[in-house]
């Protein structure tokens, strides 16, 4: 391979990754906290007590429902996973809209309604890290995707550039300024490869009707035709108006475990309950399988027969489907769940690396590194904002999630304002003080405020997952033992002048 080539190779290697790099960095941190997405939901809402089995929710949901809303012309019911608590429902009048915006009503483990504190949760971080937040949908997904395009072309550049990179990863040189955060670099690149070549690819699979639309349009006409074909619909028929007792939904839960070989129901939606023509369709949960495609099975709400089910899935289908159910993670247990978060906390720290690499090696190379030019001062800045003041600004969310009072109107939008509110403060912190005061001062920051949040939730707020306050204090830890090193680090500039200022003049005329 020609040296030229080579170098034009790590010329795209920087820039790719440059350019993109801050909003790479918000989208792999969000992204790997959001593979705890439904317990981060439960931590945020205490209220709702522990997890239930299925058939207690569904008939706590059923008894809650023909109380409250027997006349309804559809019912809703969300049963959590293991992983989460908490059953929810919604029904609709008659009179309502079909695409009418419903408030759930969480039950507790009593089927009464929780007093649950309005929060966005774990869900809030899965949608910043591919919708963005304050703006439209379609902008940020557009936003990801050539951002997830560029990691990508980063990524295959990178392993070009470096020809020795498989040995490099087995050497770390502390204390040598640039060459150890290559090393650095290196060794959380080599480490997880090929998570972070599949993350990435299959991260633009999820979104590849949008980015490229001329084969669903070419094969059905439109994405949408193409969505109608791969969502299973069913036919409803409308109501009779003869009063017809529904079934008991756990029946409904029995006929579709063992249609599905032990698979589990995720949502159970019935229309005109209470009607002879009441309809149940069963959707499965996506933890029961690698493919993220819908599963459902429609019954009669009278008797419980199965009347229809999913259509056979096409390779193409399944395929993607199967690409989309590796990228979310879904289906893993729960130590593949932590080796998908471990896996992901390589890739933050490999795209922080890789950002403050590029400042490490270019100020050498300035004319006077004391005083660089605007586009340096800038990506030093931007390093700072984003690196340390993300987690900074997640801790601001968790804290918002727990001090807020619960009856606040729009409580959940500003839990997210909050947020966003303490990153452009941290923004603005390091416009007016030296890169390095910022490290030490934001990072401090953040650790202080995540081991102070889990002390403070272990000590006052009853919650069945403690492990995650647990994992919060060592996150905020590891960001004082940042901090801590930094404020500890001489840069070489700094260390030659000391050694020349303690220089005796006998050493000096040797």
């Amino acid at each position: 391979m020609s040296v030229g080539f080579r170098q034009a190779q790590a010329a795209l290697h920087t820039w790719s990754g440059l350019i993109v790099g801050w909003v790479l960095y918000a989208m792999f941190l969000a992204g790997t906290v959001s593979f705890w997405r439904e317990e981060i939901t439960r931590w945020a809402q205490p209220e709702i007590g522990s997890h239930q089995s299925a058939e207690v929710d569904v008939a706590n949901a059923q008894r809650y429902l023909q109380a409250h809303a027997a006349a309804a012309a559809e019912w809703t019911i969300a049963l959590p996973d293991a992983r989460a608590a908490g059953v929810s429902v919604t029904f609709r009048d008659k009179a309502t809209p079909r695409n009418a915006v419903r408030t759930p009503v969480v039950l507790d483990a009593h089927g009464d309604p929780a007093d649950v504190r309005a929060t966005e949760g774990g869900d809030f971080f899965y949608r910043l890290h591919f919708d963005m937040h304050y703006m439209p949908i379609l902008w940020g997904r557009w936003l990801a995707g050539l951002c997830a395009m560029a990691m990508l072309i980063a990524i295959v550049s990178g392993v070009i550039t470096h020809k020795k990179i498989f040995a490099d990863f087995f050497t770390f040189r502390p204390r040598k300024g640039q060459r150890s955060w290559l090393d650095g670099h290196n060794a959380l690149a080599v480490l997880a490869l090929p998570f972070h070549l599949m993350i990435t690819y299959t991260g633009l699979v999820t979104l590849m009707t949008l980015y490229m639309p001329w084969g669903a349009n070419g094969s059905n006409g439109s994405r949408n035709a193409l969505f109608a074909e791969i969502i299973p619909t069913y036919t409803t028929p409308a109501a009779t108006g003869t009063a017809t007792p529904l079934i008991d939904l756990r029946v409904a839960l029995d006929t579709a475990g063992k249609l599905w070989d032990g698979g589990h129901v995720a949502t159970l939606k019935i229309t005109h309950p209470g009607d002879a023509s009441a309809r149940i369709v069963a959707e499965r949960a996506a933890a029961d399988r690698v493919s993220s495609n819908q599963v459902t099975v429609q019954m009669d709400g009278t008797t419980g027969d199965v009347i229809a089910g999913s259509r056979p899935e096409s390779a193409g289908v399944l395929t993607r489907g199967g690409m989309i159910g590796v990228h979310a993670g879904r289906f893993a247990s729960l130590e593949m769940r932590w080796l998908y978060f471990l896996l992901g906390v390589a890739g933050t720290a490999m795209v922080a690396t890789g950002l403050v690499l590029w400042t490490v090696k270019r100020r050498a190379q300035l004319p006077d590194p004391a005083r660089p030019h605007f586009g340096f001062r800038l990506v030093e800045r931007l390093n700072v904002a984003f690196v340390a003041g993300m987690p900074l600004a997640m801790s601001a969310f968790l804290w918002a999630n727990r001090l807020l009072p619960h009856a606040m109107a729009e409580r959940a939008a500003w839990e997210i304002h909050t947020m966003f509110i303490v990153w452009a403060l941290a923004l603005l912190h390091v416009c007016f003080v030296s890169p390095r005061r910022g490290w030490i001062i934001q990072f401090a920051l953040a650790g202080v405020s995540l081991a102070a949040l889990a002390l403070g939730d272990v000590a006052f707020v009853r919650t069945d997952f403690v492990w995650i306050d647990l994992v919060m204090a060592a996150l905020g830890t590891t960001c004082l033992a940042i901090a801590w090193g930094v404020g500890r680090h001489m840069p070489a500039t700094q260390r030659t002048r000391k050694t020349m200022a303690t220089t005796r003049p006998e050493d000096a005329n040797a």
